[in-house]
């Protein structure tokens, strides 16, 4: 059994991928190419925001974001403290300062009532990580930010898809990003990301600066990255997109499943109200989470813990977070939460044999 079975996705849309990356290899166009332009155009028509600009990794796009929205040291940004790294890391690498904020019981998101508290003088936005498929809860978090002047960007690594308030995620804030990496919902065959905003500047501004700040070719108007997507990798998500509705369901279907099966058995994930998630995990949370994967391990069941060590406890931001402060939810959720096998392909009785030695486990 698989975690995340890409051989049987690939296998089901191997002529159209094949025929799609023979296409990229007959016209040399490796970088740049037509597919780039195109796969903008269906991401933007996807989400619902007026621009998608496609680039190397959802870590790049989440830099390419701040770079844009002039991020400067000593700026202070909101971000939840139960996630992968890569939000809280751009914000260090530009010198600036995470603030880390608890996470909601309910959805695992950022925890909007807790937000204010932490605003200063030098906040200049807020990240809200859509974590686990259904995204934050922007109504609150929107409001804050308009009432205080400050920017929101989603981090919609891995929400592509989801739906909230009856919108798509990665058009509901200021500027948003999203991951292609190869187990996310919609993913290519190697790294590769895309911005999304409304924003006709702060999108030509984002351009601009993933081709190393060029105004046009050789005319460098400010500092930039090589942020580019690769033509191949385009090819493969546009046609992953053409599936993508069918795979958002199966995927729905999958977790219903699951949750019927658990049920009473296991904490259960919770989508809250106003949103339809997209199911990148399906995370429960047990006691005794590592005996428990363990067990299911030695069953031939792969699992895996997202996440272990909370952001302020990573010896990278030792010098940020204020000694002794609890982050009492994102704790306990480090040391409970188990992801099990999900994805578009999965079947009813990969789903029943996974179940049954999670409650044989715990």
């Amino acid at each position: 059994m698989e975690f995340c079975d890409l051989k049987k996705q690939y296998l089901a849309y191997k002529p159209e991928i094949d025929r799609a990356m023979q296409g990229v290899i007959d016209s040399t166009s490796f970088i740049n190419g037509q597919e780039i332009e195109l796969l903008e155009e269906d991401l933007s028509t996807f989400s619902g925001a007026k621009h998608a600009i496609a680039c190397s990794s959802g870590t790049d796009a989440l830099l390419l974001a701040l770079m844009a929205l002039d991020v400067q040291p000593g700026d202070e940004i909101i971000c939840p403290a139960f996630s992968f790294i890569a939000s809280a890391s751009m914000i260090s690498l530009l010198k600036a300062k995470p603030v880390f904020i608890d996470v909601s019981p309910l959805d695992y998101n950022i925890d909007p009532t807790k937000i204010e508290e932490k605003l200063t003088s030098r906040t200049r936005g807020i990240i809200a990580v859509s974590l686990f498929g259904q995204c934050a809860n922007f109504k609150a978090i929107n409001k804050i930010a308009e009432k205080n002047g400050i920017w929101v960007l989603e981090d919609g690594a891995q929400s592509f898809g989801a739906i909230y308030d009856g919108k798509r995620s990665c058009s509901l804030t200021d500027v948003a990003t999203t991951s292609f990496f190869p187990a996310k919902p919609l993913g290519c065959y190697g790294d590769g990301g895309a911005v999304f905003t409304s924003d006709d500047k702060l999108a030509a501004k984002i351009k601009m600066i993933r081709s190393h700040g060029q105004e046009k070719r050789y005319v460098h108007k400010r500092i930039g990255i090589n942020g580019r997507m690769d033509t191949l990798q385009a090819a493969i998500v546009r046609v992953k997109l053409k599936h993508f509705e069918e795979e958002i369901v199966t995927r729905q279907v999958a977790a219903l499943k699951y949750s019927e099966l658990l049920e009473g058995k296991v904490m259960l994930p919770e989508v809250t109200e106003d949103n339809i998630s997209v199911w990148a995990q399906y995370t429960i949370g047990v006691e005794n989470r590592d005996e428990v994967k363990a067990k299911l391990s030695d069953k031939g069941i792969p699992t895996a813990v997202h996440y272990p060590l909370i952001l302020p406890a990573q010896e990278a931001f030792s010098d940020v977070v204020p000694m002794n402060e609890k982050f009492e939810v994102a704790q306990l959720l480090s040391e409970s939460v188990l992801s099990l096998p999900m994805h578009g392909f999965i079947t009813n009785q990969e789903i029943e044999e996974v179940a049954k030695a999670v409650i044989e486990s715990i």
